[in-house]
């Protein structure tokens, strides 16, 4: 009866770790959506979803000390409890990320008339891999998550693989946005604004690598090549 109380909580942890990610991956599209289309209200709303991330880190990280503390995990299961409570510092570092491109979009649209269009689509083409690097990043992210659940060690694999594709795509953003600069001394300060939206799209891609690697230690115990387990 003891074991099945405690697959029945391990469960609750795989539902409550997908209802992160979702959250972390609605975020995500909002990033896109307000990169390419500069809505306003969708960006305020980022920023303000982060706290729904925020709790949810909570709740799972609270689950997982349950679990520790009082069921005693066997190898595997101690090893999937602690990948979890590494996991969700990663995906709510990915949810601030998108919250603070939300929250540059804001800034640019305040620097304009009425607040509207923050930049418009000519100049957007000038930085056109911007939104191939977030959609790649975004893609990432969701199939570290789904690797998890299903516990599926290739695409664990795949994903960290794939780092390289968005590493390419940052330095081919920033090239360009460099570029965009040289060439136009009135709209710099828009460059220098996607520059870090890049990085931020970076940075979400490198965490997504950090929950394969962590997929990838809750199924064989080694952790970046090391065994741990």
């Amino acid at each position: 009866m003891a074991r099945e109380f405690f697959d029945e909580q391990l469960e609750r942890l795989d539902t409550e770790l997908l209802r992160m990610g979702a959250l972390v991956e609605r975020a995500l599209d909002g990033a896109l959506h307000v990169l390419e289309d500069g809505d306003g209200a969708l960006a305020a709303r980022l920023v303000e979803a982060d706290d729904a991330i925020d709790q949810k880190e909570r709740e799972i990280e609270s689950l997982c000390l349950d679990l520790l503390l009082r069921q005693q995990p066997v190898a595997r299961d101690l090893r999937r409890i602690s990948a979890v409570l590494k996991m969700v510092t990663d995906i709510e570092r990915i949810g601030d990320q998108a919250a603070d491109i939300g929250g540059i979009v804001l800034d640019m649209g305040r620097d304009r008339a009425g607040g509207q269009a923050w930049i418009s689509a000519p100049s957007l083409q000038q930085a056109r891999h911007l939104v191939a690097l977030g959609s790649a990043a975004r893609s990432q992210v969701s199939a570290a998550i789904d690797a998890f659940v299903s516990g599926d060690l290739g695409q664990a694999r795949q994903v960290i693989a794939d780092d390289a594709t968005v590493n390419g795509l940052f330095a081919a953003a920033r090239s360009e946005l460099f570029d965009w600069m040289r060439r136009s001394d009135e709209e710099q300060h828009d460059a220098i604004d996607l520059l870090l939206v890049a990085k931020y799209f970076e940075r979400i891609g490198d965490h997504a690598q950090n929950i394969a690697e962590w997929v990838e230690y809750s199924v064989t115990g080694s952790y970046k090549g090391v065994p741990l387990a």
